[in-house]
């Protein structure tokens, strides 16, 4: 394998990330993000760096399942997506830039506090970082084993690396100086290397499981009959401090920088948080499906090494070059986004917390007197990434052997858990404030140091390991990894228990001991109730005192650049309808603003002290800003309560307009029913009449023709009897004052009867009736004869529509476990689409009503559906024009004893 192939296509790859980073930046320039949920989603993946791509191979090869544990973690944590929620929302409200920055700007702004965060994470993050080159030094001295390693013009391959990643951060990074500002093109990138890394790894999987062996299956067996690798599969031997791992890893899913950065800093839309909560778990069981079984592979081959390698020495044992290739690709992948977002995120803490802090103090600089600082600032930040690579660089040449991979993750992991009291508590808890803060931080950091950070240095050959032996002084309970007797641990549990019981006893105790400064209670009001302020900003309340707008904008200027500070206060003065700002006296609101603006470029902290060189701030004292945040508390409260009630009022009003249609609605309803009734009364009642009086007025009729017409006056006095008694029955049944009983009724008898009681009527029409009922009882729960009305309505109306001589009426009878189904099917013309809407309808009939109305009154089937939803059941009909119809009906079925 050619050294120079594998280096152009690393290049070729940095330069395909150059391309997409740069296509993402334009199309945000242009206001066309590209940023999608599931861009969001895959770039939460730069989690997984080379530690997941080479060392849970590693840890697997060693440990067995326990590597899960670094994954279950964050799975957990993105479960809890209202706290998520908040951060972000936290964020954007305060325009914090950082890690560094939110726990900073919680506690009152101070910038002590933001510097100690800064020099945890970076002496935190270098080891970490230093992780990353040496898995890039790991995989070219796998590929090259044969020259030790791999020189590109006479220097270190894994330097030169370093150094073009510095390049490409600080072209992607640094291009604006407002930290707050989106990288589109660097989340891009990042969600594209997420992909090819998965892919790499997947690759690498099906083919050590596939190809080498058949399957889980095959290499599980083999696995199993081999002592050193038999052990991996017992769930005992890797999950024995599951506990500590998870929740490290729970708590660096959120406090690593770089994974601030993203899941924070660079969320353009908080509803892309719901598809990363379910998207980036499923990248992580990907990712992992394959792990145990390459580094069961890599055992059973008995390749060299420690397990971190085995991705690419699988491939390569076989000749599978290209394979390699892709794997070493992958890996770079997995360790390159991280480097990136990481140095980024760290260049702006050091920036912003240390080093302009510094530079401000130091009045020889004459720095209050330039005009422009803007890009004094981007150099900083550009300075910061080059050192912190740089060291990481160092750490990695100095310490690197003396760790796995893991190891070294491990390490960081507990130095960015020591932020959690302070940043979560200042979420949730209004008594935290910055003495807490800074004790704890301070505690935890010291523990982190003298359990964790120095036992490396001494592993390392850099300073003396007695006191990880005997103990500082000699003293048996200084011992690094027993430390006050606390024995039975790994370095890692023991170092997380003591760090984070000593952090959050000192954040505890100091709270609790020294009551927050006016500046702390106005924070920790903005970030515990951050939900609740919607649209009202309490920050400007708390503000008293006098400034110049142009101080402001001069100051502006200086930070931002004259062109950007002209065109943010552009937008402000338009987004008020200000015509003038300059014209206008400087207010709260406009100084809230301006430090608002510069918290983006500065930080929080930075920006705090600032902007008090050109503003005369009086000084509030606790009681008086605790009365405005409560009065601000109480108006929200109302604000919020006036909201409720004009809900209520809009949903009752809402109620009273559907209310006021129904009864217009029943009103039309109850014309049109008085109208049908009186036309249906009118028709038999002007009969009677009239073959009455023709009775009357010919008392010699003869006797053929009295009697006609008297069969007719019958006739006409029963159809408006059965008329009457529908309609009071319809009238009951929908007053819900029907008088039935209900017992138990055989319905296949009942239809039996029905049938038969119909049986003239069939003949004298000429239509066949055929009846498929159960011979054996089939019970259910109703009044009997109203069950007989309703077959007699569907058994009348299908011989009324059924043409003389031809028609056929079938009825069907099927029962299941708890209903049972009667059919009644006709062979007559069938019911359009347009006549099913109504069919149900009170004195509406199908048919043509003006040529062929069939006789009835139309309120057969309205009671037939009312008696069957009376009982339980459901009553509908089937049918297309010209192939008759079915009306079914079906009752719940009682249940036999």
């Amino acid at each position: 394998m050619n050294p120079w192939a594998v280096f152009l296509l690393a290049a070729g790859y940095l330069g395909l990330l150059f391309a997409i980073a740069r296509f993402g930046d334009r199309r945000a320039d242009q206001g066309r993000s590209i940023i999608s949920a599931n861009v969001y989603g895959l770039s939460l993946a730069v989690y997984c760096t080379s530690w997941t791509f080479f060392g849970s191979v590693g840890r697997a090869a060693s440990g067995g399942m326990g590597f899960l544990t670094i994954y279950l973690g964050p799975t957990l944590m993105l479960m809890l997506a209202p706290v998520l929620l908040k951060m972000i929302r936290i964020s954007k409200r305060e325009r914090l830039t950082s890690i560094a920055d939110f726990i900073a700007a919680r506690y009152g702004k101070r910038q002590a506090l933001a510097g100690l965060v800064t020099v945890i994470a970076v002496i935190g993050i270098v080891p970490y970082i230093a992780l990353q080159l040496k898995a890039i030094a790991a995989s070219l001295q796998a590929l090259f084993p044969e020259q030790g390693g791999l020189l590109l013009l006479g220097l270190d391959a894994t330097a030169v690396i370093a150094l073009a990643l510095a390049a490409f951060t600080i072209l992607f990074g640094t291009r604006h100086l407002d930290a707050t500002e989106r990288h589109e093109g660097m989340v891009a990138a990042i969600a594209f290397e997420s992909i090819v890394k998965l892919v790499a790894f997947l690759a690498v999987g099906l083919f050590v499981t596939y190809g080498m062996y058949g399957g889980f299956a095959d290499l599980f067996r083999q696995a199993a009959a081999l002592p050193r690798t038999a052990a991996l599969l017992d769930l005992e031997q890797g999950l024995g401090n599951w506990a500590p791992l998870v929740l490290l890893s729970a708590l660096a899913i959120v406090l690593l920088p770089r994974q601030f950065q993203i899941l924070v800093v660079e969320n353009v839309d908080e509803s892309h948080l719901r598809r990363a909560v379910w998207l980036f778990p499923l990248y992580l069981l990907l990712i992992n499906i394959f792990v145990l079984p390459i580094a069961i592979a890599g055992l059973l081959q008995d390749l060299p090494g420690n397990g971190d390698i085995f991705v690419l020495g699988l491939p390569l044992s076989q000749g599978q070059e290209g394979l390699a290739l892709l794997a070493f690709i992958g890996g770079l992948s997995a360790a390159t986004g991280m480097v990136i977002v990481e140095t980024i995120a760290l260049s702006t803490m050091v920036c912003n917390d240390l080093v302009m802090p510094a530079l401000l103090r130091v009045r020889a600089l004459g720095l209050a007197q330039r005009p422009d600082l803007s890009r004094l600032l981007l150099n900083i930040r550009r300075g910061a990434i080059v050192a912190i690579l740089l060291l990481g660089y160092a750490y990695f040449r100095a310490a690197g052997e003396a760790y796995a991979l893991v190891g070294i993750g491990l390490i960081s992991f507990s130095a960015v858990a020591q932020f959690a009291p302070a940043l979560f508590g200042g979420m949730y808890w209004r008594q935290g404030n910055r003495a807490g803060a800074l004790a704890g931080l301070a505690a935890g950091f010291l523990v982190w140091a003298y359990t964790l950070l120095l036992p490396s240095f001494a592993k390392s050959g850099w300073i003396p390991g007695d006191f990880v032996e005997q103990g500082l002084f000699g003293l048996s309970w200084l011992r690094a990894h027993a430390l006050f007797g606390l024995t039975g641990l790994d370095e890692i549990s023991h170092c997380l228990f003591w760090s984070l019981f000593l952090n959050t006893a000192c954040y505890l105790l100091f709270s609790l001991s020294l009551g927050p400064d006016a500046v702390e209670a106005r924070q920790a009001n903005a970030f515990v109730d951050v939900f609740q302020r919607r649209g009202g900003d309490t920050s400007a309340l708390l503000w008293r005192g006098k400034a110049s707008y142009q101080a402001l904008a001069g100051l502006l200027e200086r930070f931002l650049g004259a062109e950007r500070a002209r065109l943010q206060l552009q937008s402000y003065a338009r987004k008020r309808g200000i015509a003038d700002l300059a014209a206008r006296e400087v207010n709260a609101e406009l100084v809230r603003f301006a430090e608002i603006q510069l918290a983006g470029a500065l930080g929080s902290a930075s920006a705090r002290v600032v902007l008090a060189s050109v503003v005369e701030e009086e000084e509030l004292g606790l009681e008086e800003v605790l009365h405005i945040l409560d009065e601000a508390s109480q108006v929200r409260a109302y604000s919020r309560e006036l909201e409720r009630k004009s809900r209520e009022l809009e949903a009752a009003t809402g109620e009273l307009r559907a209310a006021n249609a129904r009864l217009r609605e029943l009103d039309r309803l109850k014309d049109d029913f008085v109208s049908t009734v009186t036309h249906e009364l009118r028709t038999p009642l002007t009969s009677i009449r009239a073959f009455s009086e023709l009775l009357a007025e010919d008392p010699d009729m003869a006797v053929p023709e009295r009697q006609r017409f008297l069969g007719i006056i019958v006739t006409e006095t029963e159809r408006l009897t059965r008329l009457i008694n529908q309609i009071l029955d319809l009238a009951k049944l929908e007053a819900g004052r029907a008088d039935w009983t209900s017992s138990e009724v055989d319905l296949a008898g009942l239809v039996r009867e029905a049938a038969a009681s119909l049986e003239q009527l069939f003949r004298d029409k000429g239509v066949a009736l055929a009846l498929e009922c159960p011979g054996e009882p089939v019970p259910v729960l109703a009044d009997r004869d109203r069950l007989t009305q309703v077959m007699i309505n569907l058994l009348s109306n299908a011989v009324k529509f059924v043409p003389a001589r031809e028609g056929r009426v079938s009825v069907q009878l099927l029962s299941s476990l708890d209903r049972v189904q009667v059919r009644v099917t006709d062979n007559g013309p069938g019911i359009g689409p347009e006549e099913k809407e109504f069919i149900f309808e009170r004195f509406r009939q199908g048919g043509n009503t003006l040529t062929d109305k069939p006789k009835g009154t139309g309120l057969g089937l309205p009671i037939s559906l009312q008696i069957v939803e009376y009982f339980g059941g459901r009553l509908w009909v089937e049918s297309e024009p010209g192939q008759g119809a079915s009306f079914i009906f079906e009752l719940p079925l009682q249940a036999r004893n």
